[in-house]
Formats: structure tokens, sequence, C-alpha cells
């Protein structure tokens, strides 16, 4: 049986802020709505679910995310994870250029964990924390200079 990679999902606190972020970084937006009733509380499990939803796309076509803000049942804080923690744990980029990344990051208030790590001349690369705690990293590939 062939399987296929849809998109990763994730519970935002800000849809809108969340989106502005990622499409700072160059994801486009490919649909937005808003879903409730039995399917919904039925497929995901949550009795009343309804939720404001965004789907993202990286332009290479590839990959996608799917944002959720949920309106009912009401989303519950937690602590953000750290990157040595089981479950989730981060989504990861490739860029082209890590420091014009960055400073797309900073703007929103988003700064590595610790700081950009060379890995044996091949890779740049960084964790940081993103809109409602989000661990991503962010990878330049040094050999396509």
């Amino acid at each position: 049986m062939p399987i296929t990679l849809e998109n990763v999902g994730i519970a935002v606190r800000d849809l809108e802020a969340t989106i502005s972020f990622f499409t700072d970084l160059g994801l486009t937006v490919l649909g937005r709505d808003e879903v409730s009733g039995e399917w919904a509380s039925t497929a995901v499990g949550l009795d009343g679910n309804h939720a404001k939803i965004a789907v993202l796309q990286t332009p290479d076509g590839h990959g996608q995310i799917e944002l959720f803000e949920y309106i009912h049942p009401d989303a519950i804080e937690t602590e953000p994870t750290q990157p040595n923690e089981i479950g989730m744990h981060r989504i990861a980029f490739s860029v082209d250029d890590i420091d014009e990344s960055l400073a797309i990051a900073a703007r929103h208030g988003y700064h590595p964990l610790r700081g950009v790590a060379n890995y044996q001349d091949v890779y740049k690369l960084t964790y940081l924390r993103g809109p409602s705690g989000i661990v991503l990293m962010l990878a330049q590939d040094l050999t396509k200079r």
C-alpha cells in the first residue's frame, strides 16, 4: 500500500500571526477554512470541534503545514517542548540564506535557541522557537554556494 505525507498539522494561538510569520519565510497560503460539525468532531475526536484552519505550502511545492486555531473546545496551553522531549519535535526547512531567514524571524520576535552552528562545512543550521512555541530548524546547504 503506497503512503504519502500530506502535511504536518500544528495548533496555534493566533492563526493570523502564524500565517504572517510563515509567509514572510516564503511559504504560500493554499487555502483557508473554518471547520465544525459532526464530521469534524468525529475525525479529530473532540466533541464540538470548531477551528479556523489554513494550509501553507513551501515554494518547492512538496511540503505543507496545516495550521489550526481552535474556537471550540478552547485551546490548551502547554509548556513548549524542548528539543530532547518525546513527541512532536520540530519542523525543518532548507533555506537559501540562513541569515536572511533569521532576519525575517527576528522581525517577528523569534531568535535562535542558542546560535547558528556549522556542521562540517556542509550545513549552517539553527533551531528557533517560533509562533505558539513551534520549534523550527533552519538549515542552509553550504555545498550549494
